[in-house]
């Protein structure tokens, strides 16, 4: 019997390593190793001059991109086969080291374009802010799978923000805002794991406040002194507000209400405006949001209904941001912030600076046409016209040289790894799992929207990589410690502990 025992305990680790071979998702490495090679045929395509003879060679970057991908696999290999319990138990030793690390860059005495945010260690260059991705999202699965965690309790939620606040924090001071707007992308999995839908509608309507009042604010409506983007801002705080007593309070009527006199003082201040005085129908607005937060205020201590305390809070947060936004905007941003902000909406063209790389980009990207031009013979891209051509803006590349179709292609392919993510951490047993399955897809989901649009001039440019394409060692690791370690906790899902 005791013979049966210690052979059962020497046979179980074999078993299990079996086990997990089996149930790794070979689906999505494919996907990986796809985008590796598409991302590969981008960098020659990019870095590519007329006359090099060898594209393999490594004082190429096309030849050091290869060393990269090469050494990649091998830290996915090695990602894999560690036990996937060191990611849960080390989860804020890891956080806390990174933070360290983050912290320590922002002292460091080598500036790259303007940007403190790597290390140099002698021919190596790193980034940690690539790296503190994955970081923040073992730190938040550790966290959200403590013992009553609960999203909706502040508590909780606070916890959650300041996880995701700290290295944001750290990377903004290193100069390097475009990495730190992707931790913005972990409110996703927020959502998914029940936070409240208001609060991404909040962020949802600020957005729209900015660019719709930034972008009219000095478009003057009719013959009146009343700017475009302020009413309708003002506007729209009152329309939402009303619509949230609806969805929140369950109060038709006062729903109702609310719509007829806004949208009636409005009318009648407007035609006021247009027909008789001329006069800023602004003003009228500002009052008008004032007592409808004074309005909620009182149904909230005559009902007791907490919703409508949490309605005047959003319709007076939305009046001081759009307010703090345009001070920010003027005032805060670095003046190529501004700019790039000002050509995106269309305020200013400026195809020799700011917009000179979007321009340039959408030329290669139409050049392109139906098939594209072929391997190694776009134009735009050999003659270096576009800056960064085989880093955040290596997708005009694809477009160039691949045409609409290679586009598609890729595009689909980052689909398939989105969809495939959605699918792997909807089966996971554990919360853990889960919660850490949705910080990586919304990472990828945010880092392909934000550089393909920026490609497109659909999105600011903010200087984030596209996943598995852009060149570089830091970026490719991180996405690769990302992606594995999930993996490596799908594969074990349904391992039998002893």
């Amino acid at each position: 019997m005791t013979f049966s025992i210690r052979l059962s305990i020497m046979v179980q680790p074999k078993d299990n390593n079996t086990s997990v071979i089996r149930s790794i998702d070979y689906w999505t490495i494919l996907i990986y190793i796809a985008l590796l090679t598409f991302g590969w045929l981008s960098v020659c395509g990019a870095s590519y001059s007329y006359g090099e003879t060898d594209i393999f060679a490594l004082s190429t970057r096309s030849g050091m991109q290869i060393i990269w991908i090469a050494t990649s696999i091998l830290l996915g290999s090695v990602l894999l086969m560690l036990d996937d319990r060191y990611y849960d138990i080390f989860a804020y030793i890891i956080y806390g080291l990174m933070l360290i690390l983050l912290f320590a860059t922002i002292f460091n005495p080598h500036t790259i374009k303007g940007s403190r945010s790597w290390l140099i260690l002698g021919p190596l260059r790193l980034q940690p802010a690539e790296f503190a991705k994955f970081a923040t999202a073992l730190a938040l699965a550790k966290l959200m799978t403590i013992y009553n965690y609960d999203i909706h309790n502040w508590r909780h939620f606070g916890a959650a923000l300041v996880i995701i606040l700290l290295p944001m924090t750290f990377i903004v001071l290193q100069r390097e805002t475009g990495s730190a707007l992707v931790y913005f992308a972990f409110f996703l999995m927020f959502y998914r794991e029940g936070m409240p839908g208001s609060i991404l509608f909040t962020a949802v309507a600020m957005v729209i406040y900015f660019v719709v009042g930034i972008r009219f604010a000095d478009v003057m409506m009719a013959e009146t002194p009343t700017s475009v983007g302020k009413f309708t801002v003002l506007l729209l705080i009152q329309l939402f507000s009303s619509a949230m007593v609806w969805v929140y309070c369950r109060d038709r009527s006062d729903t109702y209400r609310l719509f007829a006199l806004t949208i009636g003082v409005t009318l009648v201040a407007l035609l006021f405006s247009l027909y008789v005085v001329p006069f800023d129908v602004v003003w009228v607005q500002l009052v008008l949001t004032a007592l409808l937060i004074g309005y909620l205020l009182w149904q909230g201590l005559g009902t007791r209904i907490r919703n409508y305390f949490w309605i005047a809070l959003f319709a007076l947060g939305s009046l001081i941001f759009f307010n703090v936004a345009d001070y920010g905007l003027n005032h805060v941003l670095e003046p190529h912030q501004r700019t790039r902000i000002n050509v995106l909406l269309g305020l200013e063209e400026d195809l020799k600076g700011a917009g000179y790389n979007v321009h340039q980009s959408e030329i290669a990207i139409g050049s392109g046409g139906l098939e594209g031009k072929g391997f190694l013979n776009g134009t735009q891209t050999k003659l270096k016209y576009v800056p960064e051509q085989d880093t955040d803006f290596i997708f005009c590349t694809v477009g160039e040289e691949e045409g609409f179709l290679g586009s598609a292609g890729v595009l689909l392919l980052f689909l398939a790894l989105i969809l495939r993510l959605i699918y792997l951490s909807e089966r996971q047993p554990y919360r853990f799992g889960r919660v850490y399955g949705y910080c990586v897809l919304s990472v990828f989901l945010f880092h392909v929207f934000i550089n393909v649009g920026m490609v497109l001039g659909l999105t600011p440019v903010i200087g984030i990589p596209l996943p598995f394409f852009s060149y570089g060692g830091s970026s490719l690791w991180g996405f690769t410690f990302l992606l594995f370690i999930f993996l490596a906790l799908d594969a074990r899902r349904n391992l039998v502990r002893t």
